[in-house]
C-alpha cells in the first residue's frame, strides 16, 4: 500500500480513522464483556453484566450516530485518496447512516435484553422449557421489528436485519443457493440414506481432559497463536478477537470426540482471520474482519476442506490414537467424520451435507418470525414440521429443536444464512487456493500450513474491510458466489465415500 493510499490530504482522513478507534475499542470491550459471560462469568453476575453491556452499546451507538462523525466522514470523503480510503470512508459512513437511523434507547434495550437472555436460554434449554424464554425471545423479537422499522421501512423486516450482518451481498442471491442446494443435496441425502452407513471406530467413552488435550494438539498443528489466544469451554463454541487478542471455545461429548474436534477445528478457521488482519490497522475497517459470511467461510474452509479431508487425517491420526487409546486408520477415521447422519437434531453436530437443510429451517422460521407471518408461541411447531420436511426427522423435545442455539437470545437474528454463505465461498476458495498453491493435500498431510495461511492471508485477510463482500469473492476466487463449486465438490467426495 502506498503512502498516498493513507495520506487522507489535510487530516480529515486521520480525524476521522481517530474518531473511529473509539467506536471499535468500545466494540471490543462489549465483545470481552461477552466472551466473559459465556465462559467464566458467575450465573449471579447477569444482572451487572446486562447493565455493562448496555452502557457500552449505547455510547457506541450515540458516536456512530453523532453528527460531528457526519460532518469528519464529508471532510474525509473530499480528502481521500487512495482504494483503501475511499473503502474505509464507506464502512463508516455505512454504520453512521444506519446508526442515525436508530433510536438509541432501542439500541440500548436491546443489549440489556440479550445480556438477561443468555442465562434464561442456558436455564430454559436445560429444562426443556421453551415456554420460560417465550417472553425474552418476545421482547427481542419486538426490538428487532423495530430496528427493522426504523432502518427501512420499506423492506421486509428481515431484510432490514440482514443488512447488519451482510449489507453487500443481496438477499436474492442468498435464496438463489438456497435453492441450488436443495436441489442437489435433497436427492444425495437421499441416496445415502439408503446405502451402508459408514462405519466409525470412536464408539467409546472419552473425558473431558483428553479431549481438551487433542484439542490443544489440533491448535498446534494448524498453527495457532498462542500469544494472542486462548481455548475455553462454552455452552454453544464461539470466536472472539481481533489481531492481538483472538479466543475460541469448544465443548466436548464424552461419546463423540470427534464433535469437540472438529468444533475446535471450525473456531480456529475464525481465530486465524481475526490474527490475519494488517496489525497497523487495527480498530480501523481496513483492519477489521469482513462481513459474517466471509467470516464463516474461513470456519468451514478449516473444519471441512482441511478438518474432514483425507490428507488431514493420514497426518493426524496418530496423534488422535496417543490422546483417545483409539486404534483408528487414516481412512476409517476419515470415513467416521464424513458419516452423513440424516436423523441428526442438532445442527453443530450436522454432517457437512445435511448442515445446509438445518440452516434452511433456521433460515425460514426466522423470516416468517421477523414477517409476522407466525409468532414466538408457534416457533416450536414451526421448527418441527420443517425439520420433519427436510430432514425426515421431528425433534421429541425443544433442547433437541428451537432451543438448541443460542443466536436468538445473542443477537444474531437474520444471520444463520451466512453459515451457508461461509460454505459455498469455502469451497470456492479452496478451489482457487489449488491453482496457485503446489500440493494443497501434501502440506496438510504434512502439517505444513505457512503457505495455506499465506495464500488466505493475502486474498481474504489482508484487506479488512476494503472489499464488499461480492467484490471481495470475484478478488479472491475469480467469479461471482454461487453454489455451483460446493455442489461439484460434495458430489464427488461423497459419491465417493459411499459408493453411489
Amino acid at each position: 500500500m502506498s503512502s498516498t493510499d493513507t495520506a487522507g490530504g489535510d487530516g480529515a482522513y486521520d480525524a476521522l480513522l481517530d474518531y473511529y478507534r473509539r467506536v471499535s475499542n468500545l466494540r471490543q470491550a462489549d465483545g470481552i464483556l461477552m466472551w466473559d459471560q459465556q465462559t467464566t462469568m458467575p450465573a449471579g453476575g447477569t444482572p451487572a453484566r446486562a447493565e455493562q453491556r448496555s452502557t457500552l452499546s449505547s455510547l457506541e451507538h450515540e458516536l456512530l450516530a453523532d453528527d460531528e462523525l457526519g460532518r469528519l466522514l464529508d471532510r474525509a470523503a473530499e480528502a481521500a485518496t487512495g482504494d483503501a480510503e475511499r473503502a474505509a470512508v464507506r464502512e463508516i459512513r455505512r454504520q453512521h447512516e444506519r446508526a442515525v437511523r436508530v433510536p438509541d434507547d432501542v439500541v440500548a434495550d436491546i443489549a440489556r435484553v440479550e445480556s438477561s437472555a443468555h442465562e434464561t436460554w442456558v436455564d430454559a434449554k436445560a429444562e426443556d422449557d421453551f415456554d420460560a424464554l417465550a417472553p425474552t425471545l418476545e421482547r427481542i423479537v419486538d426490538l428487532y421489528r423495530e430496528r427493522a422499522e426504523h432502518l427501512d421501512a420499506s423492506k421486509h423486516p428481515f431484510e432490514a436485519i440482514y443488512g447488519d450482518s451482510e449489507p453487500f451481498l443481496p438477499l436474492s442471491t442468498v435464496e438463489e443457493i438456497f435453492e441450488d442446494l436443495k436441489a442437489t443435496l435433497v436427492p444425495l441425502v437421499e441416496e445415502i440414506r439408503a446405502a451402508e452407513e459408514l462405519p466409525t471406530p470412536f464408539d467409546g467413552t472419552y473425558d473431558e481432559a483428553s479431549q481438551t488435550a487433542l484439542s490443544e494438539d489440533v491448535l498446534d498443528r494448524l498453527g495457532y497463536d498462542w500469544t494472542r489466544g486462548r481455548l475455553d469451554t462454552a455452552a454453544h463454541p464461539f470466536t472472539f478477537g481481533n489481531q492481538f487478542d483472538c479466543r475460541v471455545t469448544t465443548r466436548f461429548d464424552e461419546s463423540d470426540p470427534l464433535a469437540g474436534l472438529t468444533s475446535t477445528v471450525h473456531e480456529f478457521g475464525h481465530a486465524t482471520y481475526n490474527l490475519g488482519l494488517p496489525d497497523e490497522h487495527y480498530a480501523t475497517p481496513l483492519g477489521e474482519s469482513g462481513s459474517h459470511g466471509v467470516h464463516e467461510s474461513q470456519s468451514r474452509f478449516f473444519e471441512n476442506h482441511v478438518g474432514r479431508s483425507k490428507p488431514f487425517w493420514e497426518g493426524f491420526v496418530g496423534t488422535v490414537n496417543d490422546r483417545l487409546g483409539s486404534d483408528a486408520t487414516a481412512e476409517s477415521a476419515y470415513a467416521a467424520v464424513n458419516r452423513v447422519k440424516p436423523d441428526t437434531l442438532v445442527r453443530v453436530e450436522a454432517d457437512e451435507l445435511t448442515y445446509h437443510l438445518h440452516i434452511l429451517v433456521r433460515f425460514e422460521t426466522e423470516k416468517a418470525l421477523l414477517g409476522g407471518d407466525i409468532e414466538v408461541s408457534e416457533v416450536p411447531a414451526v421448527w418441527n414440521d420443517k425439520m420433519k420436511e427436510y430432514l425426515g426427522v421431528r425433534p421429541e423435545t425443544d433442547s433437541e429443536g428451537c432451543l438448541q442455539d443460542i443466536h436468538w437470545t445473542a443477537g444474531y437474528l437474520a444471520a444463520f444464512q451466512n453459515y451457508t454463505v461461509g460454505s459455498v465461498l469455502a469451497a470456492q476458495l479452496d478451489a482457487a487456493m489449488r491453482e496457485d498453491v503446489d500440493d494443497v493435500d501434501g502440506l496438510i498431510r504434512a502439517g505444513e500450513f505457512g503457505p495455506i495461511h499465506e495464500w488466505l492471508g493475502a486474498n481474504v485477510h489482508r484487506h479488512g474491510r476494503r472489499y464488499p463482500t461480492d467484490e471481495l469473492v470475484v478478488e479472491a476466487t475469480g467469479e461471482p458466489l454461487s453454489a455451483d463449486t460446493f455442489c461439484a465438490y460434495a458430489t464427488e467426495k461423497f459419491e465417493s465415500l459411499y459408493g453411489l
